[in-house]
Order: structure tokens, then C-alpha cells, then sequence
């Protein structure tokens, strides 16, 4: 069983080798709901040592699964897939519970990654070899055939982020799988318990013992093991770039797949329509809570519209739901105290520099009510840093050239946006942004799955989504004919 249940304490299990096993040490890592401070369960709190066999076991088993043929690979994954969507809402109640985002949201986050499984297993059969023929490089004439394969790269360590545990998991795990890799993923500390519902699906599949093992623990005590562990292949993370760029000065010669933070910013030129420009900012912002990298996190307006934008998204802002999640609340308790409390220094930085409060600076334990301002200067934090809550700035612009300057000044390049009814000005701002996906008339957000998804600067390193993860997670092997 990959839990064992003790009086009111639900204690689970770390997948390894097919067997769900219990920590040596007998720690453990409690895991409380933001909204009310319950105990969602306990999961294992692993030591470096305990990490070895996790990775051993991964290396034996990744050869066997290799040898697998791809469509057989594909059907683990479909299998897996059924069985993920059919316990969406036990899986749901889980992840509302351990992050505090509501019903509706979490239901729909189990269905997409059931749908992203599906989609990833018959993308799989598609990524094929070449041959190509030395006639066409001078010199050569037809004295030559390279035969090229994709092959797996090996072991992928896979580290998911609190906000979207099992997509962000799925996204990772099921790319490498298809691609005959072996797979350890560690799961973030606040999300590891649906994370472990997640592996339960992938065993019931039948995923062969070994290919997929989980491993949880505190990443200050385990992370840098794992990332430079020489049983480990590749590593795909999603998370802080604090964190990335701590993971990237550590791997040395491995791939790396980084999905890191943001400051996407919404451009709001003077032909754009404003109602629609409003519905995908507020949108775009304040979906769950803001704790996305992809959030909308900063409006650049003309100062010419500025107005009568602000005319539409105040009472939108203010007829967000603040609550429980239980609720379907829109607005519900940041991940953890700290993370509330940064919230509230950005907003008060921002107050004392003289930035117009429209709505909000309310705060009730870790809800911070939705926050809305205007007249925010460049000399604000919230200008520049990422607040991943529910907090909103204005910076009003005299010009395009101001708006494309103040984004990519950035050290982010993950997303932006551009309101304007005019095809051409669309084209022309996006080519001056220095960011990885432009979104003309809507918001900023990851997806459909199979869209590439890239961060430039501190926002990330190599190309996701579907197809891009799976070539990223496989390397170029080359068979050289010769005729003489």
C-alpha cells in the first residue's frame, strides 16, 4: 500500500523499485493545509543515503525499459492516463486540500494532464531518426549515409513545483518515459502528497518496478545531492530561479530543462479593445492567487487609455471571491505565511513610494485580498519583482518604446502581452520583446501542452511542451555508412 493509515495519521509511502517503502530513519515531513492548518498526511523525510537506492534502482531498470517497444511504452501511458481521469475527484479533494486551490480549478488541472498523458503517449510514436546522405556537403559525392536515431539520455531526475504538482509532474515524467527513459522525481514538500497519488496511478498502469520511483524529503537536505548525483542523466525543474540558477551552477555537463519565474507584463496599446483587454488581465492575474509564472503581473499601458482601462478592470478586480477553496473561492490562502508576508512588503514598498491603492491591502492570516494599483513608478519593487500573489501594478507609458524598454529591462523573459487591434503593430512590438512567448489579445498562460514553452534570461533554459520535451529528453545517435 503506498499509505498506511495510524489512528487520525495518514503516513505515505516513497515508490522505489516498485514497492512503496516507509523512510529508515523513521522522519517524516508533516504536510498542513494552508487554508486551515489540518494535517493532509505525512510523507518520508529521505536521507542522501536512502537517495542512493533510488537511483541505482532507476539506472538498473532504464535499459530494460529502453528495450520496450514504443507503442507498448505508449499503451502504459494511455492505461495510466484512464486511470488518473477516473479518480479526478478523489485526486482533486487532495490537491485543494494540500495547496489551497479551489475544487473546480484542481478537477480541471487532473483532466488536463489525463489529456497531456494521452497526448504524450502518441506523440511518442512520431519522434523518429533520419537519414541523411553526404552528396549534399561539397566534396563528398554519395560516399556516405548517417542513420540517425533519437536515444534516451539515460536517468531524468524530475522536480515539480507546490502550484501545480501533478500537470507539472506529468508534464516532466510522462515525456521521459515514452522517450525509454527511467525517471526519479521529487516532488515538491507542499504537493507531495498528490504527487504520490500521481506514482500510485503509474504503478497501477504497470510501469515496470524501477522505471519510476518517488522520492520525497526537504530539498535543502537532499536537492544538491540529487541534481549532481552521476546516476543522474538530465534534470527538468520547474521552480524558483533562485533555485534554477543554484541547480545549473551544480550539474556540470548534464541537459538541463528550466522552467523558472516571471514578470510577464500586459501591454495595452491605444487601439486595443478594452473590455477584452480587461477580462484576460484580471484573468490572467489573479488565477489562483497569482502563484503562477505565467500570471499577468504587471499592466504597461498607453498613459491616452490608461483611464478608461482602469474603468473596466476595477470592478472586475473587485468582484473576485475571496475565501475557501472548498467554496471554489477565486482568491484563497497563499501557499505559506512567508510567502503572504512577501506579498505584503511589495505592497507596502509600494504604498510608501507613493503608488495609487485602487483596491485591496487587506489581509486576513496568509488570503491576501486582490490588490490593484496605479501611478507605480520604476523605483517600485512591485515594478520588478515577482510577487507570485494576488497583487496587481499599473505603469502608465508614454510610448511603445517605453512599454518594450521597462520589459525586457526585466530579468525575466517568460511571457508578455499585447492589446491592439492592429495585426501589423502586434508583429512589430512582439519582434522587440526579449521574452519566450508573446500573446496577442490574451492573457499570458502556459499551454495547450503541446505549444512550446520557453524562458528566456532568468525565466528558464531549453524549449517544453509535448513534442520539445520529448526531443529534449532524448540526444542524437549517429551510424555512419561508408562506400567505397
Amino acid at each position: 500500500m503506498f499509505r498506511c493509515i495510524h489512528g487520525d495519521c495518514q503516513k505515505y509511502k516513497n515508490l522505489l523499485n516498485g514497492e512503496w517503502v516507509a523512510p529508515a530513519s523513521k522522519k517524516w515531513d508533516k504536510i498542513v493545509s494552508p487554508s486551515d492548518g489540518s494535517l493532509v498526511g505525512e510523507v518520508p523525510a529521505m536521507s542522501r543515503e536512502e537517495a542512493d537506492e533510488f537511483l541505482k534502482s532507476a539506472a538498473a531498470a532504464q535499459k530494460g525499459w529502453e528495450a520496450v517497444p514504443v507503442n507498448e511504452r505508449a499503451a502504459l501511458l494511455h492505461k495510466a492516463a484512464d486511470i488518473l481521469e477516473s479518480e479526478k475527484d478523489v485526486i482533486a479533494e487532495v490537491l485543494m486540500r494540500e495547496i489551497s486551490r479551489n475544487r473546480k480549478s484542481c478537477v480541471s488541472e487532473v483532466v488536463r494532464t489525463a489529456d497531456l498523458i494521452r497526448f504524450t503517449a502518441e506523440e511518442g510514436k512520431r519522434v523518429t531518426g533520419e537519414s541523411i546522405s553526404s552528396g549534399a556537403f561539397p566534396g563528398f559525392h554519395e560516399t556516405k549515409l548517417s542513420i540517425v536515431n533519437r536515444v534516451p539520455v539515460g536517468v531524468v531526475l524530475a522536480i515539480a513545483p507546490f502550484n501545480y504538482p501533478i500537470n507539472l509532474a506529468a508534464s516532466k515524467i510522462t515525456p521521459a518515459l515514452v522517450a525509454g527513459n527511467s525517471v526519479l522525481f521529487k516532488p515538491p514538500t507542499q504537493g507531495s502528497v498528490s504527487a504520490l497519488y500521481l506514482a500510485r496511478v503509474f504503478c497501477e498502469a504497470g510501469i515496470p518496478a524501477g522505471v519510476l520511483n518517488v522520492i520525497t524529503g526537504q530539498g535543502r537536505v537532499i536537492g544538491d545531492y540529487l541534481v549532481s548525483h552521476p546516476l543522474v542523466n538530465m534534470v527538468a525543474f520547474t521552480g524558483s530561479s533562485k533555485v534554477g540558477k543554484h541547480i545549473a551552477s551544480l550539474v556540470g555537463m548534464k541537459p538541463l530543462l528550466l522552467e523558472l519565474g516571471g514578470k510577464d507584463a500586459a501591454i495595452i496599446l491605444e487601439d486595443a479593445d478594452l473590455v477584452l483587454a480587461a477580462k484576460h488581465i484580471v484573468g490572467g492575474a489573479f488565477s489562483y492567487s497569482g502563484q503562477r509564472c505565467t500570471a499577468v503581473k504587471r499592466i504597461l499601458v498607453l498613459d491616452s487609455v490608461a483611464d478608461k482601462l482602469i474603468e473596466q478592470i476595477l470592478p472586475l478586480v473587485r468582484a473576485l471571491t475571496v475565501g475557501r477553496p472548498e467554496d471554489n473561492a477565486e482568491i484563497t490562502p497563499l501557499i505559506t505565511t512567508e510567502a503572504a508576508d512577501f506579498v505584503q512588503e511589495l505592497i507596502d514598498d509600494a504604498i510608501q513610494k507613493g503608488a495609487k491603492l485602487l483596491t485591496g491591502n487587506k489581509r486576513e492570516g496568509n488570503i491576501i485580498y486582490p490588490t490593484l494599483f496605479d501611478q507605480v513608478t520604476v523605483d517600485m519593487r512591485i515594478a520588478w519583482e515577482e510577487p507570485f500573489g494576488p497583487v496587481l501594478p499599473i505603469l502608465r507609458v508614454k510610448s511603445i518604446e517605453e512599454a518594450v524598454k521597462i520589459t525586457n529591462d526585466s530579468e525575466y523573459g517568460l511571457q508578455a502581452s499585447i492589446f491592439t487591434k492592429s495585426i501589423d503593430e502586434a508583429f512589430r512590438v512582439a519582434a522587440r520583446l526579449d521574452v519566450g512567448t508573446i500573446q496577442v489579445n490574451g492573457k499570458t498562460e502556459r499551454g495547450p501542452d503541446h505549444f512550446p514553452f520557453v524562458g528566456v534570461k532568468s525565466s528558464g533554459m531549453g524549449t517544453q511542451g509535448i513534442r520539445y520535451s520529448i526531443e529534449a529528453m532524448t540526444r542524437c545517435k549517429a551510424v555512419v555508412l561508408n562506400f567505397n
